[in-house]
């Protein structure tokens, strides 16, 4: 290689030939090394990224993902009124502080569940924001559950519900942690026809 300065897409292009010469000698664990667990595994997420689709929400609740030839995901609508909850707080939500949003559960709830009377449904929500209950822990797995039958591991980890730990200092010796529950889906993928 020479030490002249090459431009990003010069590098790329040098690269690849590269690649191309150890895969014809069958010697990708060199280029495995070479690459390196760690950069590999941003890859496969840059890949993801790329694969996205949009998700619409329907007027109904049904969820649809266009670009992925309309398929439905399905779900209860109880864990439609929890995955909703998620969508309309980009940025997390705790577990323990779930009975803050109660009242917007109730109501995605109660709109999703129109055949269910309205004690079953406030019943079910007050096990979902009871920090001593599991119920969450439950939905978001079957919600999860829902997403990776449509799609690969990379791409639904932008779908599902997953924690996401932010760390606060306050002054020089008090630290702690925010466990945050979010789904990474760029919003701008997300289309609510019930807000329209």
């Amino acid at each position: 290689m020479s030490n002249a300065i090459h431009t990003p897409e010069e590098t790329a292009a040098e690269l690849s030939l590269l690649v191309q010469e150890l895969v014809a000698a069958g010697r990708n664990d060199l280029l495995l090394r070479s690459i390196g667990i760690p950069l590999l595994e941003e890859l496969r997420i840059e890949v993801a990224k790329s694969r996205l689709s949009r998700l619409l929400i329907t007027k109904d609740y049904r969820f649809v993902l266009l670009d992925y030839a309309n398929k439905e995901v399905e779900m209860n609508p109880v864990h439609k009124a929890v995955y909703m909850l998620f969508l309309n707080h980009p940025e997390g939500i705790e577990f323990k502080h779930l009975v803050d949003h109660r009242d917007e559960l109730l109501k995605y709830y109660m709109a999703t569940a129109r055949l269910i009377d309205k004690k079953t449904i406030t019943e079910s929500v007050d096990m979902l924001v009871n920090p001593l209950n599991n119920s969450i822990n439950e939905k978001c797995s079957r919600i999860k559950k829902a997403f990776f039958s449509l799609m690969d591991q990379y791409t639904a980890n932008y779908y599902i519900i997953s924690g996401h730990t932010r760390k606060h200092i306050a002054g020089s010796s008090k630290m702690w942690f925010e466990r945050l529950k979010v789904v990474t889906l760029p919003r701008e993928l997300v289309i609510w026809e019930t807000r329209t």
